[in-house]
């Protein structure tokens, strides 16, 4: 087994049925005083860039303190609105199994995704996730721009060497990152990419889905 395992969040964790964007677009709103028409692409890619992106096509000017204020509004909506996240969305078919099952060999896990520390918080937490990971030595949208960026960083805080270390994800994005930093990628394919897509993208191990156990387990062993 290795030694740290790193878990993207959407679509790979947890699904939140549309109640994500909607909370954006809240925060979106409350920060720039403009009604979201449009998000830049979000797949693969972590909030300070589509903070960026967005923030252009509605003619707003970005700057490092539009995306502090939007971190602190996006997590405090995420906040008042759990329960509903807790209501629409769910934790995908096996995922909290897997997670108990690479904690009971002691494996280290942790999460590198593109959304603000705390709405991550709060998403793993609805769905009961959170107990099983070091979240304080994972890396989050505060931490950079690019997934190998942010996966050197939790590497960096959890003391493990690339080499030590597996990375899942559901993007063509998360393949690349990880491979940029050095580290074994195991796709799933429950996102928007396929599994053809992500053996295209050159994904070490594509599967299906988290729902046979054993299978993730070999996957990550491998």
């Amino acid at each position: 087994m290795p030694e740290l395992v790193l878990w993207d969040i959407d679509h790979t964790l947890m699904a939140t049925r549309g109640v994500g964007g909607e909370l954006w677009a809240v925060a979106f709103e409350q920060v720039t005083g403009v009604p979201l028409k449009e998000q830049a692409t979000v797949t693969g890619s972590t909030e300070r860039v589509i903070l960026r992106e967005t923030a252009l096509l509605h003619g707003v000017d970005y700057d490092e303190s539009l995306f502090t204020r939007f971190a602190a509004a996006l997590g405090a909506v995420h906040v008042r609105r759990a329960a509903e996240l807790r209501e629409r969305g769910h934790a995908l078919p096996g995922a909290a199994a897997t997670l108990a099952a690479l904690e009971e060999r002691r494996v280290r896990q942790s999460v590198v995704t593109g959304n603000v520390r705390a709405a991550a918080d709060v998403k793993l937490a609805v769905f009961g996730l959170d107990a099983y990971l070091l979240l304080d030595d994972g890396a989050y949208g505060e931490d950079g721009e690019e997934r190998s960026e942010l996966l050197h960083k939790a590497l960096a805080r959890g003391g493990v060497a690339a080499s030590a270390a597996v990375f899942l994800g559901d993007t063509p994005a998360d393949v690349a990152g990880g491979h940029a930093a050095g580290i074994r990628v195991v796709a799933v394919a429950t996102g928007e990419a396929s599994a053809a897509d992500l053996r295209d993208a050159g994904a070490d191990v594509v599967l299906d889905s988290l729902a046979d156990t054993g299978q993730v387990l070999d996957a990550v062993r491998a």
